[in-house]
């Protein structure tokens, strides 16, 4: 056995082995460059816990768009030395951590974090050890076979004086970082069963039978991915699931602070971020700030005075540009006024282009070898633009020595590829986003096929799943313009045309603005406008907006989506929508849509809503990214079969819901039915529901009493007719009920004391005064006054109060 001696040894060996491996961090650098003490330059991320771990399959710059406006909402967020901690009222202890996030937040720096915090003894004292494994170096095990106690030993073959044996009587604690670039076939289902960790199995199996819980169930877990992977593990094997939002905007104030030693500086540059929408919103990628602290000190130092980098194609051919100085001052003896474009430098950013456009194409981040080599690029000479562009192009050693290569962030990728698809287009006339390739070399065939070529590109973007070409297409048209080629002169052997192809794209990309285009799709297109620097449509409802007489009466629908990107980007906390601020009809509804389901309360009363409306509701409702948590759907003829549509919605696992006000809808007894089975739903969050102003006669009463006596059933108030029911959220049933003045009747009062027996501990206080319950029904309530298990202390009857000691009759 693994004696206690010889487990403070190794505890002790593995704290020192992991101080010196987290210690220090290269920002965005490989093998080169001076280190960051992790301590120094770390800043707190902002992380939030709860979610599911459903795939998400969006481009990551639209969940970063999207989760930019949600860190102004209330959610629950958790420090980091709080992963493993069970929030208020869980019993169960937390054995699994998913942590989500978008490539480039902070997921690995964070894992690391932990660790070093527990290696210096400064948190996380009850883990006795803490094993780091990423999926990028598991990748290369794929075909060997080890024990679990193997593994780690050959993981952390640099403690050599003792080497682990036994787990089970330890805590312990796994972290696999990466789920997302794992290569591994992780099938639950078909997968021999493994409990001893002494015995041999493929990788995949220890992984599988370790996250089931077959293989050490006393031991933690914690795995870190980008969303689109997070579905690879089975929900009934997580416990907790956290995403990573990257920076609130003081910690990206506090990060631009503590990296800048030029408070001056310092200040110019959160400045500067805050005047660019597009800017702002990707520093909250902490990789990001990395590379706008990069370009804009750079800027800042040798163009005193003259105007920094507002959009995002603009930023990312400074940051190459700057790259490529610094590879021409320290590799090659050059100055760093010396021209930077020399023949070798060209070499490598066409060679790294076609890798980042050939891996993009097949959805790939991390590259071996093999990879490399089906692109044509040497390995040697992949390890010289690794150690040449070290901020740009990384490569990494996993075990025996094994080369693993990256960009050091998606966006540089999807810029680079970008910039191999303009540069194969300007210098051949090829265009690699046709199947057919015209590769015609004629200068004057280029120039007049410039526009079509952007309008391909722009087509393309807008047939791609879910996004996948949004960046993509940003930074191909960034790239048209001819203040941004004449940036990148030496490595463009020459350039179009760009002010009259520039003019046509614009038009062309206004033109699919009036077609019926999703809410995303239209958003980036604004963004494509912006890096083309046409911002006239946006400006004319902006104006419009801030002036008395604003209408939509006549807005086209290329303006309807400006008003939409416009207030989807807005800095302003989307806390209430009013729709009758821009139009109380059921069309204005549907094109603000994606503003309703940003905000947490919808005011839609006394719009002409119709049965369409609830049904565009519903599908709002049952997105994961809804943030409504009230609707007022007051004074709409909605009616029964508005309800029926809008129900789907109410009972959706992702429903976010707490509110909703059908007051004066034009409902009967059946919608009553219809609203019953929500409340009796286990999905359903509703804690506030309104039907007054609405035909629901006695016996909607008796229906909605059997969802009222539901387990399920959450509702704290109840408002019908001239009464209200109040509930408390300790229980799930009335705490307080009044319903003075109801014309309740026997039979009414009888459903009424059925529905209220079902909890009969939870109710304190019942006022039937001004009622007529009946002879038989008041024998029954006097002997629950008097029955200890119910804890009614306060009963009103007709004009008269009764305390707990006293009788109805």
């Amino acid at each position: 056995m693994f004696s206690e001696i010889f487990a403070r040894r190794y505890q002790y060996e593995l704290k020192s082995h992991l101080k010196k491996k987290f210690g220090c961090v290269f920002e965005g650098i490989a093998k080169t460059g001076n280190p960051t003490l992790l301590n120094q330059i770390y800043t707190e991320l902002y992380i939030t816990e709860g979610g599911t771990g459903n795939v998400n399959a969006k481009h990551e710059i639209r969940q970063i768009e999207t989760a930019s406006r949600r860190l102004h909402k209330k959610e629950t967020t958790i420090r980091q030395e709080d992963i493993f901690k069970a929030p208020p009222g869980r019993d169960k202890p937390i054995r699994t951590v998913l942590t989500k996030g978008v490539a480039g937040i902070g997921k690995t720096v964070l894992t690391q974090k932990f660790t070093l915090d527990w290696a210096e003894k400064k948190a996380n004292q009850n883990f006795q050890f803490i094993f780091p494994f990423a999926f990028r170096e598991l990748n290369v095990l794929k075909e060997n076979k080890f024990s679990l106690v193997e593994l780690v030993n050959l993981f952390f073959s640099e403690i050599r004086e003792v080497r682990i044996c036994s787990f089970e009587d330890f805590q312990v604690l796994f972290i696999f970082d990466g789920l997302d670039e794992c290569r591994l076939p992780l099938d639950f289902h078909n997968t021999e069963l493994i409990t001893d960790p002494r015995k041999s199995t493929s990788v995949d199996a220890l992984l599988i039978n370790l996250i089931k819980g077959n293989l050490l169930p006393s031991a933690q877990l914690w795995i870190t991915t980008r969303p689109a992977a997070a579905n690879q593990i089975p929900a009934e094997c997580v416990d907790m699931v956290t995403e990573v939002r990257g920076f609130t905007d003081p910690q990206k104030e506090e990060y631009f602070r503590k990296r800048s030693r030029d408070e001056k500086q310092a200040s110019r540059i959160i400045s500067h971020i805050k005047t660019s929408r597009s800017l702002h919103i990707m520093c909250h990628i902490p990789v990001f700030c990395w590379i706008t602290a990069t370009v804009l000190e750079d800027v800042l130092k040798t163009r005193e005075g003259g105007q920094l980098p507002k959009t995002l194609t603009d930023m990312y051919i400074h940051f190459l540009v700057v790259q490529t100085k610094v590879k021409k001052f320290k590799y090659d003896g050059g100055a760093e006024t010396d021209p930077h474009w020399s023949p070798e430098s060209r070499k490598m950013v066409e060679s790294l282009g076609k890798l980042a456009f050939d891996q993009l194409q097949k959805d790939n981040l991390i590259f071996y070898e093999s990879d490399l080599t089906e692109c044509g690029i040497d390995i040697t000479a992949a390890s010289v633009y690794s150690g040449v562009f070290t901020q740009i192009f990384r490569e990494e050693r996993g075990l025996y020595q094994d080369k693993v290569f990256c960009f050091i962030h998606l966006s540089v990728q999807e810029f680079l590829a970008a910039l191999h698809v303009h540069l194969t287009f300007i210098n051949t006339g090829v265009n690699l986003l046709e199947e057919e390739q015209n590769t015609s070399r004629n200068f004057e065939t280029r120039q007049h096929t410039g526009s079509q070529f952007y309008e391909s590109a722009v087509e393309k973007a807008l047939q791609s799943p879910n996004g996948l070409l949004d960046l993509f297409l940003r930074f191909l048209l960034g790239l048209s313009l001819q203040s941004n080629q004449n940036l990148l002169q030496g490595l463009l052997t020459q350039t179009g045309n760009g002010s009259q192809i520039n003019q046509e794209t614009v038009q062309y990309i206004k033109k699919k603005l009036n077609e019926n285009l999703s809410v995303e799709k239209s958003i980036n297109l604004f963004h494509c406008l912006n890096e083309l620097n046409d911002r006239a449509i946006v400006e004319k409802i902006q104006q419009s907006l801030s002036s008395e007489q604003f209408s939509t009466d006549e807005l086209s629908p290329a303006q309807w989506s400006a008003l939409v990107f416009i207030l989807l980007s807005s800095e302003e906390d989307l806390e209430v929508f009013d729709l009758k601020k821009y139009s109380a009809s059921e069309d204005a509804l549907l094109r603000l849509l994606p503003v309703v389901k940003a905000s947490q309360k919808a005011l839609l009363n006394s719009c002409n809503l119709s049965e369409r409306s609830c049904e565009a509701l519903s599908s709002v409702l049952k997105m994961e990214d809804c943030e409504l948590t009230a609707i007022d759907l007051s004074n709409n003829n909605l009616r029964d079969s508005g309800v029926k549509l809008i129900s789907a919605g109410l009972k959706h696992p992702h429903i976010t819901l707490k509110t909703i006000r059908l007051s004066g809808c034009d409902l009967s007894q059946r919608s009553c039915e219809i609203i019953s089975s929500i409340l009796s739903s286990q999905f359903c969050s509703l804690i506030e529901l309104d039907l007054s102003n609405n035909d629901l006669a006695k016996s909607g009463v008796k229906v909605l009493s059997s969802g009222l006596g539901s387990l399920h059933c959450k509702l704290e108030t109840l408002r019908s007719g001239f009464y209200i029911f109040f509930l408390r959220k300790l229980a799930v049933m009335l705490c307080v009920c009044r319903l003075s003045g109801c014309l309740i009747t026997d039979e009414a009062c009888g459903f009424l004391i059925s529905a209220l027996s079902s909890n009969p501990s939870y109710l304190r206080e019942l006022d039937l005064s001004y009622n007529h319950p009946g002879q038989e029904q008041v024998k029954q309530l006097s002997a629950i006054l008097k029955d200890p298990s119910w804890g009614l202390h306060t009963l009103r009857y007709r004009e008269v109060f009764c305390s707990h000691s006293q009788s109805l009759i």
